[in-house]
């Protein structure tokens, strides 16, 4: 693709910028470079999937047919051409030459680079289960993985999720709008138990079984059962659930293999400090793949605010990433949940409910501050919630009224 030119003969040339990785984390960062440094860099974007950047979060609705797969594209070919950013789609890198700043790719190709970006996200876990690799058997993660399960879905098929986490409830309720008897399998004794408390859960699990999924909790997965394809899971207690297809959607695993192989320091993901930067200060990581301060983000919104913190620095702003407030939205097929900060933490609780209505909102206090937010139904405040809890705002003045959200604060502040 054409690269933007420098604005005057005399401006230096722009340096080669390489960013491992294609997805959302990736794209933003292009986002901003373009916004806030045009022509600084030669940027390149390597991706294995052989698509241009989607929008990852909307895979249960091409799933249950709700949206095409061109729908959740987030910029088209033009857009990368008009910005003078290369992309190399369906091309692994498969090494980072540290000594020789080049990145080698699959085919043989090595591109140079001056800075490298690592947005390489995460892989979908694979239980170690026996039958695992039966076919039949895949898990929900990306376009391919839709594309798998669309060519399955159709009336009469019987699908086992396991995970009754947010990409379980997702592939769960994408199986089921597609006329598939859907059965969601999960160890805990509640859905999203790390973000929801247990009459949240409970709600949620109610609204999904509404949707003629059926929800078995407490249950442990033993083994994959069939002859030459999937045809059962047999849980630890001996029950056995017919299945003609089987998703895995248990949590992901940070994509850390070339950036260890690289000898980049890593834990559970790439080590980065404040500035995104790793052990080599020409090699940055963002998103999934990226390990801050122990921390480990598998959500969209972290990757982001990263994204916009590495740009600034690229454009040679002084800025310094401090951690996330981690939050979760769920809207699926009519359910709206939404969950910030530590739900476990210790401290005065504000619950409002309305079981009539379906709704449910339970806020945790600490010394004078918003620390923890759970609503279910009606979840158009929880930006405001997030950023009372992000930005550790005191709330004595409209302490009565928060639990009525934005609108009954504003009238007090």
């Amino acid at each position: 693709m054409p690269r933007s030119a420098p604005s005057t003969s005399s401006a230096a040339p722009a340096e080669p910028l390489l960013v491992i990785g294609n997805g959302m984390a990736a794209a933003r960062l292009c986002e901003e470079l373009v916004r806030r440094a045009p022509g600084r860099h030669a940027v390149t974007v390597i991706g294995a999937e052989p698509h241009l950047a989607y929008n990852r979060v909307l895979l249960s609705d091409v799933l249950a047919g709700r949206t095409g797969r061109a729908e959740i594209t987030l910029h088209d070919a033009d857009w990368w051409r008009a910005h003078g950013i290369g992309v190399i789609a369906g091309m692994p890198a498969t090494a980072i030459d540290r000594v020789g700043r080049a990145v080698v790719l699959a085919d043989g190709r090595r591109l140079p680079f001056a800075r490298l970006v690592l947005a390489t996200g995460s892989d979908a876990i694979r239980l170690p289960l026996p039958g695992g690799d039966l076919p039949g058997v895949t898990t929900f993660r990306d376009m391919a993985d839709v594309e798998t399960l669309l060519s399955a879905a159709r009336p009469g098929v019987r699908a086992v999720v396991i995970g009754g986490g947010l990409l379980g409830i997702e592939a769960a309720s994408g199986l089921a709008r597609a006329g598939v008897e859907t059965t969601l399998v999960h160890l805990m004794d509640r859905l999203m138990e790390r973000q929801l408390d247990p009459r949240a859960a409970d709600l949620l699990c109610r609204a999904v079984a509404a949707q003629g999924i059926t929800v078995v909790l407490g249950a442990a997965s033993a083994a994959i059962e069939g002859d030459g394809r999937v045809a059962a899971l047999r849980l630890a207690d001996g029950r056995r659930l017919p299945a003609d297809l089987l998703v895995m959607a248990c949590g992901v695993t940070p994509k850390i293999g070339l950036a260890m192989a690289a000898g980049l320091a890593c834990r559970r993901g790439i080590l980065v400090d404040d500035t995104l930067a790793t052990d080599d200060p020409a090699i940055f990581a963002i998103g999934e793949c990226a390990e801050h301060r122990g921390a480990c983000y598998g959500l969209v919104a972290p990757a982001y605010e990263q994204a916009e913190v590495l740009a600034r620095r690229l454009a040679g702003e002084d800025a310094a990433y401090p951690g996330s407030v981690v939050s979760t939205h769920l809207k699926v097929s009519g359910v709206f949940v939404f969950s910030a900060g530590d739900i476990a933490a210790p401290g005065e609780e504000i619950v409002l409910a309305d079981p009539g209505l379906g709704l449910y909102r339970r806020l945790v206090l600490r010394d004078g501050r918003l620390v923890a937010a759970v609503l279910y139904g009606d979840t158009a405040d929880g930006p405001f919630y997030l950023d009372l809890i992000t930005n550790r705002t005191p709330i004595a003045a409209i302490r009565a009224d928060l639990a009525f959200g934005r609108l009954a604060c504003a009238r007090v502040a």
